[in-house]
C-alpha cells in the first residue's frame, strides 16, 4: 500500500494506472475509520482493479461551531486498517495543498445544498461539494463509493457529476449497524455510555415509520407524527429533523406514491447524529 501525500504525486499515480487501462476506485472519507468505511472498501475491490482511499479532515464542510478541531484523527490506526484490506492508495493530503492561500473558488448545488442537514448546517454541503470536486479532479476515478447513511451527501454529490459531465459513476452501499441498530458513525466516538443508548432513538423513529408504511399508510405526515413520538420519550434527543423527501431531489413529497427517503437527524449530548431508511410502495 502506498501513502500518498501531495496533489502532485497523486496525479502521477492516477495517470499510471489509467495508462494500463485499469479500472480506478476511490472510497472518500475523513478518516477516523470504522466499518462501515471497510465495507465501502472492500465494496470498491469488488469492482475495481485499484483501490484509492482518500483521508482528508474537509475544513470547509464544518461550521464555525462544530467539530473540526476535535474530529478524531489517526492516521497511523487507518492505514494499517487499509493496508489489511488490500488499499492500493491512501491520498492524505494537507489542508494548505487542497486549499491554496487565496483560494475562492466553491462548487454549490443550488438549491439541494439547503436541504436536510443543509438547512440546519449553513455551508456545510458547499462544502463537501468543493472537496469531492477537488477529490475526483486530483485522483480521476472511475467510481467512487459512498454509505447510504450520508443519503443526502449523494445525492447532491451524484447531482453535480451529472451537471458538471464528470466521468465518475457515484456507487452506494447500504447502511452498517451495530447489533441494535445504531449505525456506524465516527462520531459515536463522542457518546458517554448514557448518550449511546439515547443514540438509539434515531433507528427507533425510523423503524417504528417504516411499521407504520408497512401496514399501509403513505401520509408522510403521519408516519413522521408517529417517528417523533419516539424523540417524546426521550429528553436526551434532541431532534433536528425528521423528513420523507424524494431521495434523488430531496424535496418533501406529499404522498409516498414510489421510493422514498426518511432521514432524520438528532443532537445526543453534544453529538449531532444522522440516520435514514428508504421505503418503496412498489416492495
Amino acid at each position: 500500500m502506498k501513502l500518498v501525500k501531495t496533489i502532485e504525486e497523486m496525479r502521477a499515480l492516477s495517470n499510471t494506472v489509467h495508462s494500463r487501462g485499469a479500472h480506478l476506485g476511490l472510497v472518500p472519507t475523513m478518516g477516523a475509520l470504522h466499518e462501515g468505511h471497510l465495507s465501502l472498501v472492500r465494496a470498491a475491490r469488488d469492482k475495481s482493479d485499484t483501490v484509492a482511499v482518500s483521508i482528508f479532515v474537509n475544513p470547509t464542510q464544518f461550521g464555525p461551531h462544530e467539530d473540526f478541531a476535535k474530529y478524531p484523527r489517526n492516521l497511523e490506526r487507518d492505514c494499517g486498517l487499509l493496508e489489511r484490506e488490500h488499499v492500493d492508495v491512501v491520498f492524505a493530503p494537507s489542508v494548505e495543498d487542497m486549499y491554496p492561500a487565496g483560494a475562492v473558488t466553491w462548487v454549490t448545488v443550488e438549491g439541494m445544498s439547503d436541504r436536510l442537514c443543509g438547512r440546519s448546517r449553513p455551508g456545510h454541503f458547499r462544502g463537501v461539494t468543493t472537496v469531492v470536486s477537488k477529490l475526483f479532479h486530483i485522483i480521476e476515478p472511475d467510481a467512487a463509493f459512498f454509505g447510504q447513511k450520508d443519503a443526502a451527501q449523494v445525492a447532491i454529490i451524484r447531482r453535480m457529476v451529472r451537471d458538471l459531465n464528470m466521468p465518475v459513476s457515484s456507487e452506494v452501499c447500504p447502511i452498517i449497524r451495530e447489533s441494535d441498530g445504531l449505525a456506524l458513525s465516527s462520531r459515536n466516538a463522542y457518546l458517554n455510555p448514557n448518550e449511546r443508548k439515547s443514540a438509539l432513538v434515531l433507528y427507533r423513529s425510523l423503524r417504528r415509520a417504516q411499521e407504520l408504511f408497512d401496514r399501509g399508510e403513505r401520509d408522510p405526515a403521519k408516519l413522521i407524527a408517529t417517528g417523533k413520538q419516539e424523540f417524546a420519550k426521550d429528553s436526551a434527543a434532541r431532534l433536528d429533523y425528521l423528513e420523507i423527501v424524494d431521495p434523488d431531489s430531496l424535496e418533501s413529497i406529499s404522498k409516498i406514491s414510489k421510493r422514498a427517503l426518511i432521514a432524520v437527524a438528532a443532537f445526543v449530548g453534544n453529538t449531532r447524529l444522522i440516520d435514514n431508511i428508504v421505503v418503496d410502495p412498489e416492495r
